[in-house]
């Protein structure tokens, strides 16, 4: 007997409604699918850090057990992954597991099938494939989506540099990127021998290399999933990036915008149009399910270049999952999961996608992440817990109530998921936690608004941590966890 097809967003809904087999998200914490356990019957998040104190029903946190440092999220995945109590508690729930997360290798895969289970996304081979940025310049010409002028070269030293340059025609004036890592580590603002030598190491023998006239531009962000239907495409985000009072990175990501008007229609427009042929040329490779690009907006000009991609979700898909579309229809996720369910399903992706370009389907969001930017070392004595904060009329920020729902904010209240908690170390760059709020953070000219740096100082001075001992070194984690 065939299997019923699903037909339309209803049945999609239903279908996650009533789902009997436990699907697992594991990672550092439930931060990228926040909400989603309220779409799917049986999801539950396994993580590492408690950001909700066990206040949360479908987070599970193991205790902690001896473990080699961290050198990566899957690395943090796979010791969940062979945790005695998460082991006991999948194998407790039985059904027919299905794990989903932000980073995997192909040690989780292996894992994974060990507990007897499915993954659902791509094979971590062809997933770190596409994650390389210098394969997602590839990628990208062949779809008809333009990266920044630029080259893709081995660089041997600073004169050979500028002789690849001359002949790219690219000037002097650059940026550089190698094939892996966040962009606030591997992104180099080069204009001079000085400027070279300061990140020679982390350039030279590296391989590839992504050398891109550099550009005054304004990053935006979309997330889309690539279906057996058709690419389904998000709305077009702000980022926020490099600000002194949320990241030490300079050119780092610290969050997103979501509003109707972020950006003109055309660019709007031009963005989804390529977002959904960089899709289709995933499909042909192969690729299924959830991914997101970055665009660069030139300044001057108007024109549209593709940055990065990210095959995955990512710090910004809780805004695209949580956006007025998503609870109009479904979440963008949802559909990625429908994907790899191999539930049978028809969709007709042009209608949809046409109807969550509607600005009428996007209401207005900010998300700041926001990480500890002195360079200096110490240990947490005291922090703020997840919840809502509400914002006194003379701008002091205090704590309301705990709520693990970032839709319950209301005027003057913000969503806070705390990251960095009592007895962490305190490093530069150290995650201490996201806030969520209604409306912009962000001025018109693209600046923190004042109320957005209240907001930040009131959370950062909830904190308070004591000095290490001196003969107690600590070397920054070099990696991040969303």
């Amino acid at each position: 007997m065939p299997k019923k097809v699903l037909k339309n967003i209803s049945e999609i809904r239903r279908y996650f409604h009533t789902n009997k087999d436990p699907i697992y998200f594991v990672s550092a914490t439930n931060f990228n699918l926040l909400g989603l356990d309220e779409w799917v019957m049986n999801f539950t998040y396994i993580c590492y850090m408690d950001c909700f104190d066990g206040r949360h029903p479908n987070v599970f946190v193991p205790s902690e057990m001896p473990h080699d440092e961290f050198q990566s999220i899957e690395d943090i995945n796979n010791y969940l992954l062979q945790h005695k109590e998460v082991i006991d508690l999948v194998k407790r729930r039985g059904g027919k597991p299905k794990f989903v997360f932000l980073m995997f290798d192909e040690t989780t895969e292996k894992l994974v099938k060990e507990l007897g289970g499915q993954l659902w996304f791509p094979k971590a081979k062809l997933r770190t494939k596409c994650d390389n940025k210098i394969e997602t310049v590839r990628i990208g010409n062949k779809a008809g989506v333009p990266s920044v002028p630029n080259t893709l070269s081995v660089v041997k030293s600073y004169d050979h540099l500028k002789k690849i340059c001359d002949k790219a025609g690219l000037g002097n004036d650059l940026v550089l990127q190698s094939a892996f890592g966040d962009s606030g580590h591997t992104t180099f603002f080069i204009k001079s021998e000085a400027d070279f030598n300061k990140h020679k190491d982390e350039i030279i023998g590296e391989g590839e290399i992504k050398i891109m006239k550099r550009i005054d531009c304004r990053g935006a962000a979309i997330e889309a999933c690539a279906t057996s239907e058709g690419t389904i495409v998000g709305p077009l985000m702000t980022e926020l990036v490099g600000f002194k009072e949320l990241t030490p990175y300079r050119g780092g990501w610290c969050g997103n915008e979501i509003f109707s008007t972020a950006f003109p229609p055309k660019a709007r427009e031009q963005a989804r149009q390529l977002t959904f042929q960089f899709g289709e040329e995933l499909r042909k490779s192969g690729y299924r399910g959830y991914f997101e690009l970055d665009f660069l907006i030139d300044k001057k000009t108007d024109e549209l270049w593709l940055g990065e991609l990210n095959p995955r979700i990512t710090g910004a898909s809780s805004m695209t999952n949580h956006a007025a579309f998503a609870h109009a229809d479904a979440p963008l996720f949802l559909f990625h999961l429908l994907e790899f369910s191999k539930k049978p399903f028809e969709l007709d992706v042009e209608e949809l996608n046409a109807r969550w370009a509607d600005p009428d389907m996007i209401d207005s969001w900010s998300q700041m992440v926001i990480k500890h930017t002195d360079d200096s070392v110490d240990r947490i004595t005291q922090a703020p817990q997840s919840g809502i904060y509400k914002m006194l009329e003379d701008g002091r920020v205090v704590f309301d109530r705990f709520d693990y729902h970032r839709r319950a904010v209301g005027e003057n209240e913000a969503f806070f998921l705390r990251i960095s908690n009592v007895g962490d170390y305190r490093y530069e760059g150290a995650d201490l936690g996201i806030l969520v709020t209604r409306g912009r953070s962000m001025t018109k000219g693209f600046k923190l608004t004042d109320k957005s740096k209240k907001w930040i100082h009131g959370i950062t001075s909830a904190y308070t941590a004591e000095p290490l001992p001196a003969a107690q070194p600590m070397e920054d984690p070099a990696f991040k966890i969303m």
